[in-house]
């Protein structure tokens, strides 16, 4: 046990681990290891280990500072002048340089002849969001653009060119003239949220072709991108735009900030509301199309939901583990009390599940494009898995910080951050009703989703009882056609837990997969974690989950 002893005049400090220590967010982490390789990535790429060593010391820092300096809304300069601009501290752009240098945000177009590019490139961002999920959000947006953009016919070149190849550049300049670009999103308006085809902003086509924004966005991510994709209302419908911040002749665009958000966590990031007065902005894809054209950049933002709740989880258990490690209680250390080792073990199956489910995912993304199947179960597992992972962050986080006890509750250590931070993807690109009525409207417009779900969870049978009787039974929920919108939770939350079992049954620890389906699928589990049967093999499970040395 690390344990170093402090004198004060009242008292001896002992029995206090000492802060963890930087780590290695790849080497370190053997099942995230495993997980690349079993979606399809034989040789992990330099990169990972090189960003991993990054990004479990230097951002990790960085994003301790990041958090605890949010960024300041300027709407004036000094004279009066209108600027609209946010100030963020140095730990921000510290995040955001390195995380671009490693191709956090373009890893997946540089190589996307490259089997693997998206698995790869979600074990990148799995890692830049333990050390900050605030610079997690741009850096989201900004690949998943990518899709969208290569749709817009008339836009510049330089757009498509400065994401797949660029680097951070926070001065403020027009795109054109910046060595990278980041790219934010604002579809929500404060009549519809989710609902936007309800948006009331207006694009008028101008005799140069572009448009004259008009209206507002109640949540426009990150207002300091150099463009923003938004949905607006033009003469043949709801179609996308890019809508620059800076305009090519180094005008500001006519995006008026109105504030930034007061946000419960993602304190690093500003997150803001706008108003449009005639700003210019270029059409993406077909008037009458913008949803169209949105989704796909929505089925890989949706994917980093999954990341980054699975990351911050990771996170917690990390923390967790390691206080526990090197904390006694009761004549022996809090690791080898039977009832800690079973909340121990019961979160890093919980864990691991979702870890297994997101990369499988990433998996299809990768190969979907010359893989109809692939593509039909990526389309319906994005739903799947974004709605049950982000939905188990909050609680999972939680228990970890119980097991610090009160320092759990600190400002001091991470876990408050994380617990803060944990909500944001279950809401974010979607909210749970949203995900589940996806996932019915995939179903019933793509039966091909349909073959392609029960053809991985084929996989498994015959590998444990307990699953075998559980596949019987959702197969059964979903012949069922009876109120099924109203049952689309239950059915959603239980395809989930047949999908993470399938997978650790067939790619994963069979002593891990056996204990899942026990649990979750065969219910000797209870309602909160350190529930599991007495016969669970606790300390192997634990290992699994453990940084190595």
């Amino acid at each position: 046990m690390v344990n170093i002893e402090r004198h004060f005049e009242t008292h001896t400090v002992e029995n206090q681990p000492v802060p963890l220590a930087p780590y290695n967010y790849w080497a370190n982490d053997p099942l995230l290891k495993q997980a690349v390789r079993e979606s399809g990535v034989s040789a992990p790429p330099d990169i990972l280990d090189k960003f991993g060593a990054i990004a479990g010391a230097k951002l990790a820092e960085a994003g301790e500072h990041a958090n605890k300096n949010k960024p300041v809304f300027n709407p004036f300069d000094r004279y009066g002048r209108r600027i609209n601009s946010v100030t963020f501290h140095p730990s921000y752009h510290e995040l955001m340089a390195e995380s671009m240098k490693a191709n956090v945000h373009n890893y997946s177009w540089q190589n996307y002849q490259q089997p693997g590019a998206h698995v790869i490139r979600a074990a990148l961002l799995f890692m830049q969001c333990q050390a900050d999920a605030g610079t997690t959000c741009p850096l989201t947006m900004t690949h998943a653009a990518y899709p969208a953009l290569k749709q817009g016919s008339a836009l510049p070149a330089y757009w498509v060119d400065k994401l797949v190849h660029g680097s951070y550049d926070p001065r403020e300049l027009p795109a054109k003239d910046k060595h990278g670009i980041t790219l934010g999103m604002g579809m929500t308006e404060k009549q519809g949220g989710s609902d936007v085809r309800t948006n009331t902003t207006t694009a008028t086509k101008q005799a140069d072709g572009s448009y004259s924004i008009v209206g507002h966005k109640f949540f426009f991510s990150a207002p300091m991108s150099d463009a923003h994709l938004i949905l607006a209302q033009a003469e043949g419908g709801l179609s996308c735009f890019l809508l620059p911040r800076i305009r090519e002749d180094g005008s500001l665009n006519k995006v008026q900030i109105q504030r930034l958000k007061d946000k419960l966590g993602d304190w690093s990031n500003a997150s803001s509301e706008v108003e449009f007065t005639g700003a210019n902005a270029f059409l993406v894809g077909n008037e009458g199309r913008g949803i169209a054209v949105i989704l796909d950049m929505v089925s890989l933002t949706r994917l980093d939901c999954m990341i980054g709740s699975t990351a911050i989880m990771r996170q917690a258990l990390v923390q967790a583990t390691y206080h526990v490690t090197h904390r006694a209680a009761f004549g022996k250390p809090l690791i080898e009390q039977p009832l800690m080792q079973n909340v121990l073990a019961d979160m890093t199956l919980e864990w691991s599940a979702h870890l297994a489910l997101t990369m499988r995912v990433a998996q299809a993304i990768d190969t979907a494009p010359n893989n109809a199947q692939e593509a039909a179960f990526a389309r319906i597992a994005t739903a799947i898995g974004k709605y049950w992972v982000c939905k188990r962050a909050p609680v999972l986080i939680n228990e970890a910080q119980e097991c610090l006890g009160g320092i759990g509750y600190v400002e001091e250590n991470i876990l408050p951050r994380l617990y803060r931070q944990a909500p944001l993807n279950s809401i974010w690109e979607g909210s749970g009703n949203v995900q589940c009525l996806d996932v019915l409207r995939a179903l019933v417009k793509e039966p091909s989703t349909k073959t392609a779900l029960f053809s991985v969870l084929a996989q498994a049978k015959g590998k444990n009882t307990h699953y075998d009787q559980f596949l019987t039974s959702l197969s059964s929920q979903f012949e069922d056609m009876n109120n099924l919108e109203i049952r689309s939770r239950l059915i959603t939350e239980h395809t989930a837990l047949a999908l993470q079992a399938a997978l650790l049954l067939t790619h994963y620890d069979p002593k891990l997969a056996a204990s899942f389906c026990e649990t979750r699928l065969g219910h000797q589990h209870g309602h909160t974690f350190g529930t599991l049967p007495a016969h669970t093999p606790f300390e192997h499970i634990i290992t699994l989950g453990q940084l190595t040395k």
